[in-house]
């Protein structure tokens, strides 16, 4: 099977939830922690070229809700979010599964289970 790579933080909820179920399911993968390890700004471009930015920059977040009003304002176009994701990595959607040339943004077990059949 090829690389996996779960990308989150790991006091997440769902994070835990997809680490548990990949587990549990006697998967192999590494986990990528953005508070610890932080997140390239490459790494995202790929992420939203390949899902649009709108897919992985998450708006529901605590993170994105205590932001000013000028700062959301400036989530308008894929720049402006990778630089916002950037400075507040919590703004970015969890967790992050990158499974060979597959990306799966949130929790979805179906999704997940599918993915590493």
């Amino acid at each position: 099977m090829a690389r996996i790579i779960l990308y989150g933080i790991s006091n997440c909820d769902t994070t835990r939830k997809a680490m548990a179920l990949l587990k549990k399911n006697k998967v192999d993968f590494s986990f990528h922690d953005y508070k610890l390890e932080g997140i390239s700004e490459k790494k995202l471009a790929h992420w939203c070229d390949q899902l649009g930015w709108e897919t992985i920059f998450n708006k529901r977040s605590t993170t994105w809700r205590e932001l000013g009003e000028a700062e959301q304002n400036k989530a308008v176009n894929q720049s402006a979010a990778i630089k916002l994701m950037m400075a507040n990595n919590s703004i970015i959607k969890r967790p992050v599964i990158e499974i060979a040339n597959r990306l799966l943004v949130g929790y979805n077990e179906d999704e997940i289970k599918r993915a590493i059949k």
